[in-house]
């Protein structure tokens, strides 16, 4: 399949969809484990409720006793396929382990097999990575730690310059996608600084240490190395030794991993190729295109700050979909803050903030954030750092 697609965007993503895709990944250019973006779940199907949909305001009234009847999830692309037992079973001798890899590789994706040997015989492992990805879990931090890193006024202030001086491609993307151009630079800024830390470690040499010495996570790593062969076989331009990124193999702007950059990036220009390492208009076309596929609804809210009624039960949802209809909520005892944007549908999410106890409903665009990097509190950062970029940078609808 040519996934090569220029803009607009919006004829060509239900292919992407409905098609077989690819596993977890996403990196945020620094933490390991939140590497994988977040495998697909569902195939395509209505979310019920549109009509609340947006920015319209409304009393939630609580629904009647009795239990929930939830919404259903956010579609999301099939899972993208991991590497086989033959190729990740540390029983199994190395060398015999890399053979199989080539074997799979060049099966699955059509590769040219000398291609791939003469290429594995110049990646070498990096004790760096395999001490990076087994150091001990810091404490984890709380919602009033993790917001200072991004909310601050040199990330404020560097996305509102970068907005500024890219206003008319963003502007171009945001008005065929319906991604709010202030979200693309918001994951721009948060992954890496708008582009000024993307990574010093060879892909190459990143995903050859995880998928062949770190067991764990080889089934994954050893799949996006797989992909990173037949991403090189669709886009003629990526050199793989040359290829810089992060200790997980994420690369570009956007940190896209090997498999969502083969399914998921976007020509944002025309000219026929995908370069999410040095061209921003394929770079915001692609962040775009993958908050589409993953189910970002054009003009929806993101989030509401929500108020917690006095003798209400905790409420710790598993997952964030955004399946439990407002009145559900509300009968738990949690509902929007008065003037908040509702939505038919959303999930809780509880945080420690610097007052205290924070409580926010997050809706279907939070849950599609979410799909770029788990952690509610990553995506909490997003969306507030993408209000402030609007607030200063005089962003167009």
């Amino acid at each position: 399949m040519n996934r090569r697609a220029a803009l607009p965007l919006a004829t060509c993503l239900l292919p992407f969809v409905l098609a077989a895709c690819a596993t977890q990944a996403n990196p945020s250019a620094g933490e390991a484990d939140a590497l994988d973006r977040p495998a697909a779940e569902q195939a395509d199907a209505q979310q019920p409720g549109a009509e609340l949909a947006g920015s319209e305001r409304a009393d939630v009234q609580p629904q009647p006793a009795g239990g929930p009847v939830l919404l259903p999830p956010v579609p999301q692309p099939q899972e993208r396929p991991v590497a086989p037992e033959a190729v990740t079973d540390p029983a199994i001798p190395r060398q015999q382990r890399i053979e199989n890899f080539i074997d799979y590789t060049v099966r699955t994706y059509g590769v040219d097999a000398a291609a791939v040997r003469s290429t594995l015989a110049g990646a070498q492992v990096r004790q760096s990575i395999l001490d990076a990805m087994s150091r001990p879990a810091e404490k984890t931090r709380t919602w009033a730690e993790y917001r200072p890193i991004f909310i601050n006024d040199a990330r404020i202030s560097g996305g509102r310059a970068f907005y500024a001086q890219h206003r008319e491609a963003l502007e171009r993307v945001a008005a065929e996608t319906g991604v709010p151009a202030e979200y693309i630079v918001a994951i721009i800024g948060v992954e890496t600084s708008y582009g000024r830390v993307t990574g010093n470690y060879r892909v190459l040499d990143a995903l050859y240490t995880l998928a062949f010495d770190f067991p764990r996570r080889a089934p994954f790593f050893a799949g996006e190395l797989a992909q990173l062969f037949a991403l090189a076989a669709e886009e003629p331009q990526l050199d793989i030794p040359a290829l810089k990124g992060s200790y997980a193999g994420a690369m570009g702007l956007g940190q896209f991993m090997p498999s969502s950059y083969r399914l998921w990036a976007a020509d944002g220009d025309g000219d026929g190729r995908r370069d999410l390492l040095t061209h921003l208009p394929d770079v915001f076309a692609s962040v775009a295109n993958y908050f589409v596929v993953h189910g970002w609804e054009r003009g929806g809210p993101v989030v509401a700050r929500a108020v917690r009624d006095p003798g209400a039960e905790d409420f710790a949802p598993e997952g964030y979909d955004p399946v439990y209809p407002l009145a559900d909520l509300a009968a738990r005892g949690y509902r929007p803050q008065p003037g908040e944007p509702i939505a038919a549908g959303a999930t809780l999410i509880s945080l420690e903030g610097d007052a205290g106890p924070e409580y926010w409903l997050g809706y279907r665009n939070f849950y599609v954030i979410t799909r770029y990097n788990r952690s509610p509190m990553y995506a909490l950062a997003v969306h507030q750092l993408a209000q402030s970029i609007r607030a200063g940078a005089g962003a167009g609808p």
